[in-house]
């Protein structure tokens, strides 16, 4: 008499939802909306469309986050920036499996993701650096002294380029972390995928939930609402497409918003994004002036 012999089912990979991250957590649209991304290998994965109540659950995060940021020493806030690049160091692998499924070769997906943690890096050092560069003693013909101090603009809204997705990214949001900001950033539409990658590795490092808040889906429906939002204080439009430059420069104009950005080269975008006048963009100049004693 004979056996049957049963084969084992054949298992079912689990498929990742790559979602929304906000205020530390990775939720779905609100709308339940998402949209393909083809990738390099022939699949198809699926990224959450964000909508208008998303960019603003995402402000009310980076708006509650801010005191906290804003509040930490700088050399202190370096600290956490510097240990967010080590993870992004030892998730290198990671990091490049999102930027070589958009059609990137293994080896320039690797240089992407080593120019990105050096930039990180890089900036995380100049926390405590970039006050006595751009502030001071002023001299003035008096009984007194003036200082002055740079100080974070608050919410700031980051459209990053689309390409290079991760390298473009790191470029404009790390200014802003540096200088004590928080962000809500409009990732790349083709690539979503690096820029959620990295806001997962953030989530797993000391930057406190809300300071970094991505919104991925179409920049049409997500970046005027961004630039008209009056509880976001500035605005790095580098990645806004010229077809959208007027409604933003118009949305941002009716509140007085801060703008940087608009209309910069790819160079500009990344190669030159290496400066610590990128912080200073977005930062305020406060003054105090202090009376002589006898």
């Amino acid at each position: 008499m004979s056996r049957r012999t049963r084969t084992a089912p054949a298992r079912l990979p689990v498929r990742k939802t790559w979602k929304l991250a906000i205020g530390g957590a990775f939720p779905r649209s609100e709308s339940g909306r998402s949209y393909p991304v083809p990738r390099a290998d022939g699949s198809v994965v699926r990224a959450s469309r964000a909508s208008r109540k998303d960019v603003r659950d995402a402000v009310r995060a980076a708006r509650r986050a801010l005191d906290a940021w804003s509040g930490i020493t700088a050399y202190l806030r370096g600290q956490v920036l510097y240990r967010a690049g080590e993870l992004m160091e030892s998730r290198r692998a990671e990091l490049a499996e999102a930027v070589a499924g958009a059609g990137a070769s293994p080896r320039a997906a690797a240089r992407e993701v080593e120019r990105a943690v050096d930039r990180w890096i890089w900036y995380a050092g100049w926390t405590d650096k970039f006050a006595p560069l751009l502030g001071g003693v002023n001299p003035v013909s008096g009984p007194f002294y003036a200082f002055s101090v740079p100080e974070p603009v608050g919410v700031v809204g980051v459209v990053a380029p689309e390409e290079p997705a991760l390298v473009g990214l790191v470029s404009r949001v790390a200014p802003v972390l540096a200088g004590g900001n928080t962000a809500v950033v409009v990732a790349s539409y083709a690539n979503p995928l690096p820029a959620i990658t990295l806001a997962e590795i953030l989530a797993t490092s000391d930057v406190p939930a809300g300071v970094v808040n991505v919104l991925t889906g179409l920049d049409r429906e997500l970046v005027p609402v961004l630039a008209a939002h009056r509880d976001v204080d500035a605005l790095d439009a580098a990645g806004v497409r010229s077809e959208l430059a007027g409604a933003v420069e118009a949305a941002a104009a009716d509140n007085l918003k801060r703008v940087h950005g608009l209309g910069a080269a790819v160079g500009n975008v990344t190669g030159g994004a290496q400066s610590p006048w990128r912080i200073a963009d977005f930062t305020e100049t406060k003054s105090v002036w202090h009376p002589v004693g006898p």
